[in-house]
């Protein structure tokens, strides 16, 4: 870049999957396109989803999809109307790529490799003519005056690029190391746009008992999260615990739910239903059973038929049952309490990891203030949103994955 670069038609924020696909979109229909991203390559948080391997969208419904927005998700139909999830793999398909579905109709390409996305998206891009732009930062954009439709955007070292129409698409502040640092949230505050309150999504959680560190690598299958004020339950997933509490799909995909009942107190009480398969009466019939035909068994070798060994001493303690005792040495009081944890075994969360170790940002540009069927701003004619950068965010599943690409192609369109 210099200082009197040329005059683009559009000039595009971040090469992030949105961006790249806004890109891509707004070159295809003829127009002199420039992206400008401030890391020294493209797609960096895009490497990374799905563990590297790219986890692009979801075989959900229509209306699957925009449940997972939540609360006003229905803003997101255009989009994904314009670019649904069929159209998204048909794009990479007919580039050369095949793809993979997996359990909870998480869709991959064969190549389990997410480099294998990029590659594609940068071809388009240099096929397009899109010239692209490494290792600038945006400090701020100053928006058209009266009678002109120009913007001009302001980089390090006095450096200008005008363009007659911005998309921004920067990303969240989430995973700040790909370079998601929130610049977008702050030139939209600059240009009159509301910022909802940022909160991190998909993010492990803190739990206050230290014994919590004990059982660091554990992985739970199928159990349930039950939460009683207010009354939530979550379940169809695996639980993980860490060093420093609980972690996994059930709860990545469930934290934010979690995290905004923290706002009004310091801790939330939540079980563990370690069985679900069974209710409450069948777990008590089973086990009643048990102590009469396996007597003289060590009560901490029967519960390996129930839960990990590592997690035996910590039930036990907390049934207040000596681990050394057999089967028929242990009394009504204990059994019902080993029962009890069994079905609700207690976790007290008073925290979760910071935002920039969050895989999506939950909160951003307010819905409010961006067309939804264009992603133009409310505001500034010719400015539009696209992406991570935008309120509303969804569980994992390669939901926000192709919400990026269909904001992002919806914007590209500049209708």
């Amino acid at each position: 870049m210099n200082k009197n670069s040329d005059m683009y038609d559009v000039a595009v924020i971040g090469a992030g999957p949105a961006g790249m696909m806004a890109a891509i979109t707004a070159s295809s229909n003829g127009h002199k396109v420039i992206l400008i991203e401030r890391n020294s390559s493209a797609g960096q948080k895009l490497l990374l989803t799905g563990n590297g391997r790219c986890n692009l969208t979801n075989t959900a419904s229509m209306k699957d999809l925009l449940d997972k927005f939540g609360h006003r998700g229905s803003f997101f139909r255009s989009a994904f109307t314009s670019l649904s999830n069929t159209d998204l793999i048909e794009f990479f398909e007919s580039r050369g790529l095949e793809f993979k579905v997996e359990e909870g109709g998480r869709v991959f390409p064969v190549t389990d490799d997410s480099k294998s996305i990029l590659k594609i998206l940068d071809t388009s891009m240099k096929h397009n003519g899109v010239k692209i732009v490494y290792n600038a930062r945006l400090q701020s954009i100053k928006t058209p005056s009266r009678g002109k439709d120009i913007f001009k955007l302001n980089f390090a070292y006095n450096t200008v690029i005008v363009a007659k129409k911005v998309i921004l698409a920067t990303g969240g502040a989430s995973y700040t190391e790909t370079g998601s640092t929130g610049d977008g949230f702050r030139i939209a505050l600059d240009t009159e746009h509301g910022v909802t309150p940022i909160q991190p999504g998909i993010v492990p959680l803190k739990i206050k008992e230290s014994w919590v560190k004990g059982l660091q690598g554990i992985t739970l299958e199928d159990v349930r999260v039950i939460i009683r004020h207010p009354k939530m339950v979550f379940e169809g997933g695996n639980l993980l615990f860490t060093h420093y509490g609980i972690s996994g799909p059930l709860i990545l995909d469930n934290s934010s739910k979690i995290i905004s009942l923290l706002e009004d107190k310091d801790r939330i009480e939540l079980y563990l239903d370690l069985k679900p398969s069974l209710t409450m009466e069948e777990l008590q019939s089973t086990m009643l059973g048990a102590f009469e035909t396996h007597g003289k068994t060590d009560v901490k070798n029967y519960l390996k038929l129930f839960v990990p060994n590592r997690m035996i001493p910590v039930l036990l303690k907390l049934a207040e049952t000596d681990p050394k005792k057999k089967m028929n040495q242990i009394n009504k009081k204990e059994r019902n309490s080993i029962i009890n944890l069994l079905k609700a075994f207690p976790l007290t969360v008073n925290g979760h990891l910071p935002i920039d170790k969050a895989i999506v940002t939950c909160g951003g540009v307010s819905r409010d203030y961006i067309k939804a069927n264009s992603m133009e701003s409310n505001v500034v004619d010719g400015m539009y949103f696209a992406g991570e950068i935008i309120q509303g965010c969804a569980p994992s599943g390669g939901y926000n994955l192709q919400q990026a690409f269909s904001t992002g192609y919806l914007a590209g369109l500049l209708s």
